[in-house]
């Protein structure tokens, strides 16, 4: 089969759709199939790279009016087009004769659009934006949610059939396991980290439904109570906003605290395998990658009592309310000191989400598209 993947525009640098590129394009070409992987290249947008501003307007450039030349000559040569991430489905209109589908990770930013999530304010630039792009969902021949809870906004904000839409559950992109004791001493020595320092770790970026504030704000309630003044919190991620500096700052918590950046696969994998928990409170999630990652390596998880993190978590996993510190900091407070039997659980838990499994699945729609278009 000739599979043409269609990834994200260079230089939006959105780390975890490359992760997913990677892993299906890895996958495919391991099976046997022909993979190519195109997308829109940063031609005037190099001008000035930059999300923002006019590096932003000038990326729009290279993405709607120079790439769809580029996409309708390399379609010629494929038997499935995938759209990899449904902030691209802008170009299913190019594909209307062409069997394709659209993997939908979320519908956070287009219902900030449409003013469902008043958390995420969005100016009328975005709002038009996030129109085309549920426009190219409409137009989509099938598109694959990656949780149910995705699944259900998608079909109440979009005109597709119930048939046109279909979950496959997102899998490891790295094979996360525990590791070894030694190896882990090394990397977390490395990082600056004690191998007998308790601690609870959370990794994340600083969109706004990651919540990093609300971590901040649990761990200090947490570190009120005498019996876990011991701990500390290590973020993994991006770099801290100045409103996250302010609070380190207001509640001293400098000592407490540890910011890492830019972690690899290797070095976050040791912190999984060696924290006492994953501290997870998002206020929205498409699916929630670093559940199951942490459940790999054997770290219990605490997360949201929402969907889809309950999907993802069933009953492996402690439920906390993120939207109150204080409560969530009780709730966790009384279970630490037997956390660690969700550990077996967990690593159970991660059984549902096989890479091979994706790959199956995604075969096999793909196999039902193609055979649709010769009927």
């Amino acid at each position: 089969m000739k599979i043409l993947l269609l990834a994200n525009y260079t230089t939006d640098a959105q780390e975890s759709m490359t992760r997913f590129v990677r892993m299906l394009e890895t996958g495919f070409t391991q099976l046997g199939h022909q993979v190519r992987v195109i997308r829109p290249q940063p031609w005037i947008g190099q001008l000035k790279v930059s999300a923002t501003g006019l590096g932003k307007w000038l990326g729009y450039i290279d993405k709607f009016i120079l790439f769809p030349a580029t996409l309708q000559q390399a379609v010629s040569w494929a038997d499935i087009v995938h759209i990899c991430d449904h902030s691209n489905a802008i170009y299913t209109k190019y594909l209307q004769n062409t069997p394709h589908l659209v993997t939908c990770h979320d519908l956070l930013a287009i219902r900030s659009a449409l003013g469902e999530i008043s958390e995420n304010p969005t100016k009328w630039t975005g709002q038009k934006l996030q129109q085309m792009i549920l426009h190219g969902i409409n137009q989509a021949q099938h598109v694959v949610c990656v949780s149910e809870q995705t699944q259900n906004d998608l079909l109440r904000l979009s005109s597709l059939k119930p048939s046109q839409v279909s979950v496959i559950y997102m899998s490891l992109n790295y094979p996360y396991s525990p590791m070894t004791a030694t190896e882990t001493k090394q990397r977390l020595e490395t990082l600056g980290i004690s191998q007998h320092l308790p601690f609870l770790l959370h990794i994340g970026g600083n969109h706004w439904y990651k919540n990093r504030l609300g971590v901040l704000s649990i761990f200090y309630e947490l570190t009120q109570k005498k019996e876990h003044d011991h701990l500390s919190l290590v973020m993994a991620g991006q770099a801290w906003t100045p409103a996250m500096h302010e609070f380190v700052q207001q509640y001293n918590l400098r000592q407490k605290v540890i910011e890492l950046v830019a972690i690899d696969n290797p070095d976050l994998q040791a912190l999984y395998s060696s924290a006492t928990a994953l501290l997870f409170p998002s206020l929205a999630e498409g699916f929630g990658w670093p559940i199951i990652e942490a459940q790999a390596c054997g770290c219990p998880v605490i997360t949201s009592e929402k969907a889809p993190m309950t999907e993802v978590g069933r009953d492996t996993v402690l439920y906390i309310d993120p939207n109150s510190s204080q409560e969530a900091a009780n709730k966790i407070s009384s279970h630490l000191p037997t956390i660690a039997k969700l550990k077996p659980l967990g690593l159970l838990n991660v059984d549902r989400f096989r890479f091979n499994k994706l790959l199956e699945n995604y075969i096999q729609l793909y196999q039902k598209l193609i055979s649709n278009k010769t009927l």
